[in-house]
């Protein structure tokens, strides 16, 4: 890989690290289920009308939608609304070694020892900052962090079965079906959307513009061409850094502390993940990330 196109993933991987922090921020403003609509609404105002689903994956793209909104996104917001970012962004690793077993399972791959110890290892670093003391109430909103990295895992499957067809169409058909999924389950248990319209400071709208502009069109913009141009052993191992961003953005921008026990669940967690990217699960290797 070029130098130019190596910058060209790390900067990809900074924005979608970064986004742990922003996404903290449009919460502060936003009900998690209301911004999750708000932000699917703006990219599906800016992808759909440019990018049309052959019609034969329409059902598939709509199934992918309730995994993705109806369950993914929702379980992913209301828990990083009760977390901090650096933990939440080691936490989502999770989604890798679930997305393995079920490649094994439905995919017949074998797992073989490695990926069996990088599986062990990437949930055994969940499990140590699991057991970080300061996260005290917290541990319902780990829980539901492992519950949407496992439907992101089963949206990696979909996203296989769905077969070639655009990012960006995807992206936009599935998020214009999630908007009304994510609207009915925030009427039903939130409250103060208007309100929160109504006062959100620009913060919160940068916030809401960067995770629907810079995440999902700049960021896979930029993502595509180098998954098209390099073989996926040059592509995958960037986004081990992901986290490292995350973490990072978290620590410096909203002063998240860095214990013992996150520090050594993070290299467990990140070394299990490198070891199955290595070893190139299909729902791994043929997927990108889960940027939030």
């Amino acid at each position: 890989m070029t130098l130019i196109h190596a910058l060209q993933a790390l900067l990809v991987m900074a924005l979608w690290g970064l986004n742990f922090v922003v996404s903290k921020w449009a919460l502060h403003e936003f009900p998690p289920l209301f911004v999750m609509f708000l932000r699917f609404a703006l990219v599906a105002a800016l992808i759909v009308p440019f990018f049309r689903i052959p019609r034969g994956k329409l059902l598939k793209v709509a199934a992918l939608s309730v995994t993705l909104g109806g369950i993914h996104f929702p379980l992913m917001f209301t828990g990083l609304n009760g977390i901090d970012a650096a933990t939440a962004s080691l936490a989502v690793q999770a989604q890798v070694p679930f997305s393995s077993l079920l490649a094994a399972l439905i995919f017949k791959d074998t797992l073989g020892w490695r990926r069996g110890v990088g599986m062990m290892a990437a949930f055994a670093g969940v499990l140590v900052i699991a057991g970080e003391p300061r996260l005290g109430n917290a541990l319902p909103s780990l829980a539901m962090l492992l519950g949407a990295s496992l439907a992101f895992a089963v949206a990696n499957i979909q996203m296989k079965l769905i077969g070639a067809v655009n990012g960006f169409a995807v992206n936009g058909w599935m998020a214009l079906m999630a908007m009304p999924q994510l609207l009915i389950l925030s009427l039903l248990f939130e409250n103060n959307q208007i309100d929160a319209v109504m006062n959100a400071s620009w913060i919160g709208w940068a916030s809401l513009l960067y995770m629907a502009v810079a995440v999902t069109i700049v960021a896979y913009g930029l993502w595509y061409p180098l998954l098209a141009r390099y073989d996926v052993n040059q592509t995958m191992p960037y986004l081990l850094t992901v986290p490292v961003f995350g973490v990072a953005a978290g620590v410096l921008l909203m002063g998240d502390p860095v214990t013992i026990n996150l520090a050594v669940g993070g290299l467990l967690t990140i070394g299990g993940v490198a070891v199955i990217v290595k070893r190139r699960p299909r729902t791994v290797s043929e997927t990108v990330t889960n940027p939030t």
